[in-house]
């Protein structure tokens, strides 16, 4: 059986690799019972250091929107060079807010 394959960064997520569920509307802003997807965890951490809960909901609810997003771009192309079960503090700071 193959490995499931991260949407955001298009790499493998082994069984060693630390994974998480992302809910692609946050819980909080209705999105319990909605859609999830399975990321790995540096790059769920990267999304949460990215983006506000309302951001999300409001105009990243899709995989694709959250890949078009430039700051999310730039750290697609930096972990796609890094080997699939790779995790590390999330790179760059906070948001501003």
């Amino acid at each position: 059986m193959e490995d499931p394959v991260c949407p955001l960064c298009g790499r493998p997520i082994p069984p060693e690799a630390k994974q998480s569920l992302h809910h692609l509307v946050p819980k909080l802003k209705g999105g319990k019972g909605g859609p999830v997807v399975l990321l790995h965890q540096i790059c769920h951490n990267e999304i949460h250091a990215t983006l506000t809960e309302a951001e999300l909901a409001r105009d990243y609810a899709t995989v694709e929107a959250l890949r078009a997003h430039p700051r999310l771009e730039k750290f697609i192309r930096w972990v796609a060079k890094r080997p699939p079960a790779f995790h590390s503090k999330t790179p760059g700071g906070r948001r501003k807010r």
